[in-house]
């Protein structure tokens, strides 16, 4: 099944009768005869008349996603934004008509309806010419419309270049939202990023401020001399996390400085080699 057909087939599930009846009826009518008014006043509904519970899916479900659309994750869905989809995928999605039409609604949309759209981004024609409209979404501080963009969301890393991926990861960090939802954070990683990232925590740390230590997971494979000596500081903190990224770095690295350092934890080098510590794993509570 196409996207659209699994979000419907998911809705009829989920939905009590008549708010689907609604929302099959609007599409209906939407594909009948498009205009911006009955496509705007549709989405401005959609919350009232379905509700904002979370999508519920079954590991099925989540497989037919992948196989409709590689990295697409509705897992992390509600359902006014699956049904906010379906409407702009029900109108004229021609791809010229469908850039205009979706800049002007993220310009006037309030914050349910941002997330919506932005989410979607993946399900949309010619998803290419919507980089800029991506790129102007994660300047927001709004930490839930970031997300919308760069959490759980094969977008950035599939269509952003180097420049716009790294500003969104500093981003993350600048807002305070985690980097490990970020799809292709590892195969994104770059040197320049690295840089980036180390400078900012030089910066936070002189400024006697913490920083995330997901941080590191962007910069192991960049660290040089000088960034060694950073690394090997945080290897010594009190901070348990700050231990675990330090040694996950220092794991990363080709240097072959950065494994005698790792030699000065021995319990990390151990859950290491056990396999009981990867970035995979490596979620900071804080």
């Amino acid at each position: 099944m196409r996207p659209a057909e699994l979000l419907v087939f998911w809705l009829r599930r989920q939905l009590p009768a008549p708010p689907f009846a609604w929302l099959e009826q609007t599409i209906g009518q939407l594909r009948e005869a498009d205009s911006d008014r009955a496509l705007y006043l549709a989405l401005a509904s959609a919350a009232r008349r379905l509700g904002k519970d979370a999508l519920t899916l079954q590991p099925a479900d989540i497989g037919e996603a992948e196989t409709a659309r590689p990295g697409w994750r509705p897992q992390h869905w509600s359902i006014d934004t699956s049904a906010r989809v379906l409407l702009l995928l029900a109108g004229d999605v021609a791809a010229e008509r469908f850039v205009a039409r979706i800049d002007m609604l993220c310009r006037t949309a309030e914050v349910g309806e941002l997330i919506a759209y932005y989410q979607g981004l993946p399900l949309y024609p010619d998803p290419a010419r919507l980089v800029a409209l991506a790129t102007e979404g994660v300047r927001t501080n709004i930490a839930a419309v970031f997300s919308a963009i760069a959490h759980h969301n094969p977008y950035p890393s599939e269509f952003f270049n180097d420049a716009q991926w790294n500003q969104m990861v500093l981003k993350a960090l600048f807002i305070g939202v985690p980097l490990h939802p970020i799809e292709g954070l590892d195969a994104r990683a770059n040197p320049e990023l690295a840089r980036m990232l180390i400078d900012y925590a030089r910066e936070r740390t002189a400024a006697h401020r913490g920083v995330s230590p997901e941080l590191w997971r962007c910069a192991g494979r960049f660290l040089d001399a000088t960034a060694l000596g950073d690394v090997a500081l945080r290897l010594a903190s009190e901070d348990i996390w700050e231990r675990r990224a330090a040694a996950l770095a220092l794991h990363d690295s080709p240097d072959p400085a950065a494994a005698i350092l790792l030699q000065r934890a021995p319990a990390l080098l151990a859950e290491l080699k056990a396999g009981r510590l990867s970035w995979d794993t490596f979620k900071p509570h804080r």
